[in-house]
């Protein structure tokens, strides 16, 4: 940050809160969009707002010159809209990037800053396939502090992850925004390259999370089962929007491999779940939500793939899950992932994933270049531990009871494997499998890691405010050597 720039010089610094404008593609219910409503909820509100601008595909009326508010006034509303405006945020938007306006989108960034000029005292963008252009220009307007925030550590393939990559490519050297932050050190090497990330100049702030929200619930879990119909099931979540970074294919595939290994398995090695039905509960919206619905389809397994879309409840569905898989071709620090930890699931994701998000020892990780049927395998043997054991304690019960007893019922699990035969990890016989007694062990080893969106709000609310991070106010993050 230039050393002449003083917060206070913002007009009526001291008698209203700072306003922040973060810059994102959508508001649609995805990964940053979540982690950043997360934040606002938490914050202070005196002290800081938010703002958000948004890229819009909405096509302005013939003769009709952009300006945000006429953009905005055709624009259709999106998840979080309403509550952003409720906690008293504002929304503008500007035209997306494409191929019919790629030379005159910098015109629409310079129109926009230029007419709220000094109305930031932060712009910090998401977006990052277009920050070198609209940073740069926020700066020359009026911005206090400019940052970037990488939230992913992938591009998309063909004409448009090229495109991201050549968009991304002055961020290789400093000079673009005031500050860089990532979610992950991985993500930051992706976008911003090794030399800014070994000078020291990026800042690692973890995905944070709303901890407490996601503590296991008995009640909760058996309100939503009992609402969808699957009280006796075993159920295999996943949370996503249906995009090609989520690989809904593989997932699905997955999961069949796992309805054949069940009745295919004539050495009893799933004897304990005989009978049981097999669930597969998918949340999220998305361009690919079509083509995975044909997938389920063709695979004969309409009845046995819930889609639920979009949930301003999201919270409550991982209660009713048993078990998390996330086989993302690429990420960032995926939240979701930290979601269902916090609720006590045993999570299988993808080896692409930085092993940052490993925060409870209940993630494990597979290549998603090896057969799906070696992850349904992992899948299924994880959620039979013990089985040999408790099938010949329990002899005569029910295996839906025999499931229970073994799943809920402070009977434990001791190891996790790859999949493959190989231990990963020996879990303490004082953190049994239970998922309402380890809530609290779950949720202080979160918070400790960094990832509670309480502490975080206090932290940024002195880095909005003084432009800069306090070292106590950061104790929870690691810097980027």
């Amino acid at each position: 940050m230039p050393q002449d720039f003083d917060i206070n010089s913002i007009p009526e610094r001291k008698e209203k809160p700072i306003r922040v404008l973060h810059v994102f593609g959508r508001l649609g219910l995805g990964g940053a969009e979540s982690r950043i409503m997360d934040l606002y909820r938490n914050i202070d509100k005196s002290l800081v707002q938010f703002d958000f601008l948004v890229h819009s595909d909405a096509q302005l009326p013939k003769g009709v010159k952009y300006s945000s508010q006429e953009l905005m006034k055709v624009r259709k509303p999106e998840y979080f809209d309403e509550e952003i405006k409720r906690l008293g945020g504002n929304i503008y938007a500007v035209p997306r990037l494409n191929s019919k306006n790629m030379l005159s989108y910098k015109s629409y960034i310079e129109s926009f800053f230029k007419a709220n000029k000094g109305k930031w005292a932060v712009v910090q963008g998401h977006m990052t396939s277009t920050a070198a252009i609209y940073l740069p220009i926020a700066k020359k307007y009026g911005a206090g502090i400019t940052a970037s925030h990488v939230r992913s550590g992938g591009t998309d393939p063909g004409l448009k992850g090229k495109l991201t990559e050549f968009l991304r490519r002055p961020f290789k050297k400093e000079g673009v925004c005031d500050y860089y932050l990532s979610c992950t050190e991985a993500a930051a090497r992706h976008v911003y390259g090794d030399e800014l990330v070994d000078a020291g100049k990026v800042r690692v702030i973890p995905n944070a999370i709303n901890v407490d929200k996601f503590a296991y619930s008995e009640d909760i879990r058996n309100k939503i089962r009992n609402e969808l119909g699957i009280s006796n099931a075993i159920v295999i979540g996943h949370v996503g929007r249906f995009h090609y970074a989520k690989n809904h294919e593989f997932l699905i595939r997955v999961f069949a491999q796992m309805v054949q290994l069940i009745r295919e398995d004539d050495k009893g090695r799933y004897t304990l779940i005989y009978g049981l039905p097999l669930r597969l509960m998918l949340l999220g919206e998305g361009p690919l939500m079509e083509d995975t619905k044909k997938l389920v389809h063709e695979l004969g397994m309409d009845n046995r793939v819930l889609f639920l879309g979009n949930k301003s409840n999201v919270s409550d569905y991982y209660q009713a899950m048993d078990y998390f898989c996330f086989p993302s071709r690429y990420e960032g620090l995926p939240g979701t992932v930290v979601e269902a930890q916090a609720a006590g699931l045993q999570c299988l994701v993808s080896d692409s994933i930085t092993t940052e998000v490993d925060i409870t020892r209940l993630v494990s990780r597979m290549s998603i270049e090896l057969d799906p049927r070696q992850w349904a395998m992992k899948v299924l043997d994880d959620l039979v531990p013990r089985m040999d054991v408790y099938a010949h304690e329990v002899p005569d019960e029910r295996f839906d009871n025999a499931f229970d007893r073994i799943y809920d019922k402070d009977q434990g699990f001791g190891r996790i494997s790859d999949g493959m035969g190989k231990v990963l990890i020996d879990l303490p016989e004082e953190h049994p499998y239970d998922r309402a007694h380890t809530s609290g062990y779950l949720a202080d080893a979160i918070k400790k890691a960094g990832f509670d969106a309480k502490t975080q709000a206090v932290m940024m609310t002195y880095f909005y405010r003084h432009g800069s991070f306090r070292d106590d106010a950061t104790r929870n993050l690691r810097e980027v050597p």
